[in-house]
């Protein structure tokens, strides 16, 4: 997986993708090249890395196109995320056992035990 942490390497750039990721308060920007996006798992591994939190299991989603919160827990649903994202690909991150309350224009994240 090809990534630039904006050192060069643009949303004008052809083939480059712009990800915004968010956890908690804190956002995260970086670049990865749309036609080789990787395997979820480094994806996974990256965000971990960007967002300093290495041994935290997170959940990881993605806003569609229609302002839904979808989930990416796989090869399939990233490369999906990977394919509709025009011109961000907008990334929610929650630890694992919060739940993760999105509307199209709000995302909140009370970390509230799940059942």
């Amino acid at each position: 997986m090809n990534r630039s942490h904006r050192h060069g390497a643009g949303s004008g750039c052809l083939g480059t993708m712009e990800v915004k990721s968010k956890f908690g308060a804190e956002f995260r920007r970086f670049s990865l090249e749309r036609s080789k996006p990787g395997k979820f798992e480094e994806f996974y591994g990256l965000l971990q890395h960007v967002h300093k939190i290495p041994n935290v299991d997170v959940l990881v989603g993605y806003a569609d196109i229609h302002g839904d919160l979808l989930p990416i827990n796989n090869d399939d649903n990233y490369h999906k995320a990977v394919s509709t994202a025009n011109p961000l690909l907008r990334i929610f991150i929650q630890k694992k056992g919060c739940i993760l309350e999105h509307s199209k224009n709000n995302v909140r994240m009370p970390c509230l035990k799940t059942l």
